[in-house]
């Protein structure tokens, strides 16, 4: 991706049940199977899906810097 950047658009918390095929395919994955073998981590509950879009390099995009702290 170059020396562009991600920028995040939501946050979501949502359930396992909440992620289908239609959701799996618009993030690039050809079925639900496909997208959690890439996105499923560890044996936590909490699942969040995170919609983002790349800026490339030069790129002025609006949005607003949270820290730890939000």
């Amino acid at each position: 991706m170059d020396e562009g950047h991600i920028v995040v658009d939501s946050i979501t918390q949502i359930t396992m049940k909440d992620i289908t095929d239609e959701l799996a395919r618009e993030s690039g994955f050809d079925s639900v199977k496909d997208l959690l073998s890439v996105a499923k981590h560890g044996s936590g509950d909490n699942v969040y899906l995170v919609r983002f879009h790349y800026l490339p390099p030069g790129a002025v995009g609006r949005g607003r810097l949270i820290s730890r702290e939000d």
